[in-house]
């Protein structure tokens, strides 16, 4: 009876947990919006900043529509580290936003939005990059018991926003935007 008990009670408490989960991390990119832009809405460039392609550099990918357009979208099938699943850009505002439908097929099924958002900051750009869902019973379970989506997923999100920094500001366009930027704010005159 006790037993009994005591798994109705973990059941109600596991029930009870959040039933959304929101995970996000940030970088300044010392980049213009536009130049950072290219890099995300074009799933074809994610190898180069991905943190999962480095998880599993024989992992199979395909894509499928226009290059950088609302339904354009990249599938993978990889190791266990990487699973399968596909993304869907489902809106696109250039050089301020990307929104994308996440769906993971392998290990487990899954769906949530992610997006990444750029806002001015000083002389280079806000890159945020967020994932919104909803928590299953399992996802509730594991979170109890310390494996919520913000520390399994939070971690990746600053690998990733670190390897597209770097490979922006790597960039001699993105160079080169940054200071004729610079340059033409330092020619206007002062109030």
């Amino acid at each position: 009876m006790i037993l009994l008990i005591l798994v109705a009670g973990l059941l109600v408490l596991i029930q009870a947990r959040p039933n959304t989960y929101h995970v996000e991390r940030s970088a300044t990119v010392n980049a213009p919006a536009d130049a950072i832009y290219s890099h995300v809405s074009d799933l074809h460039n994610w190898p180069g900043w991905s943190p999962w392609e480095k998880l599993d550099p024989a992992m199979k990918k395909d894509y499928a529509g226009d290059p950088g357009a609302i339904g354009s979208s990249y599938h993978w099938a990889g190791n266990d580290k990487v699973g399968e699943g596909r993304m869907t850009i489902t809106k696109t505002e250039p050089g301020k936003l990307v929104g994308m439908d996440l769906e993971f097929i392998k290990p487990f099924a899954g769906k949530c939005q992610t997006a990444l958002a750029f806002s001015p900051d000083g002389a280079g750009t806000k890159v945020t990059w967020s994932l919104d869902g909803q928590n299953s019973f399992v996802a509730k379970a594991m979170e109890l018991f310390g494996g919520n989506m913000d520390k399994m997923i939070g971690p990746d999100f600053e690998h990733g926003l670190a390897g597209l920094k770097s490979l922006v500001e790597a960039s001699p366009a993105a160079a080169a935007t940054l200071g004729a930027a610079a340059d033409s704010a330092a020619a206007k005159p002062a109030p």
